[in-house]
């Protein structure tokens, strides 16, 4: 297979916690136009939006990117992504990443590495990545952590703490590192169509982690570690003024 992806950006107008984000201003930008540059800095062949929303494709637009409308209504983001390679008839082949549109700190390089590690890993449906993460910060529910087997593939994605560690509450003692999953997945089209079909199972529903339905169903996920450490993604107005200050007024 030919190191060729292709990037999809979900963006949806309406947030419960922060409506209309993707259209947020970022020094002049749109925050969608910067996960869009981003996107296109990693390399990738195509890069579309993907939107239920008429103000986001129009914006898109006016900065020169290319658009997909989609349905309003979705049980999941993986399911928008189905709708587009079907729209767009995107071969079985075509490894897709899916980067989300609140995410503007994302850096291109682990864009491009979680595409490529999809492509040299045939087993794989689907790929991923991890930061190390503190034995502080590992009880956090809404941090997920994952554990792996020793060629890289997912055993499982949690939000409590995994692994347990029996005889002592420091992971560097034990010699292990907490992995903090990243939310950034490569995905090959033909599993993206096979998805819909798929049940959700009680793991997912429980831990309320959609990749946990890819496990349930035989799907092998390859985990790796980040090149480079990700910025924080936007979920409320507060997250837009921190990530304002990291980023510099004329970029």
């Amino acid at each position: 297979m030919t190191e060729e992806f292709k990037i999809i950006i979900p963006a949806r107008y309406h947030s419960s916690r922060f409506p209309g984000k993707p259209l947020a201003d970022i020094h002049g930008k749109p925050m969608i136009q910067r996960v869009y540059e981003a996107a296109v800095d990693a390399g990738a062949s195509e890069v579309v939006i993907a939107t239920d929303s008429m103000l986001i494709g129009m914006a898109a637009e006016e900065f020169g990117a290319p658009v997909c409308m989609t349905l309003e209504q979705h049980a999941t983001g993986t399911d928008r992504l189905c709708e587009v390679v079907e729209k767009l008839e995107w071969t079985d082949d075509t490894v897709v990443v899916n980067l989300q549109g609140d995410e503007p700190l994302m850096p291109p390089a682990i864009v491009n590495q979680v595409a490529i590690n999809l492509i040299n890993n045939s087993e794989a449906g689907c790929a991923t990545l991890y930061t190390g993460l503190s034995s502080e910060d590992a009880g956090d529910p809404n941090v997920v952590k994952v554990v792996t087997d020793a060629k890289g593939y997912a055993l499982y994605f949690s939000r409590s703490v995994i692994p347990y560690i029996r005889d002592t509450d420091d992971a560097a003692v034990a010699g292990l590192v907490y992995k903090k999953h990243i939310g950034l997945y490569a995905y090959k089209v033909d599993l993206l169509k096979k998805f819909r079909a798929m049940q959700s199972c009680e793991l997912e529903q429980a831990e309320k982690l959609e990749q946990l339905r890819l496990m349930w169903h035989g799907v092998k996920i390859h985990v790796a570690q980040a090149s480079s450490i990700p910025g924080h993604g936007v979920d409320t107005p507060e997250d837009l003024e921190r990530i304002k200050s990291a980023i510099a007024p004329d970029y």
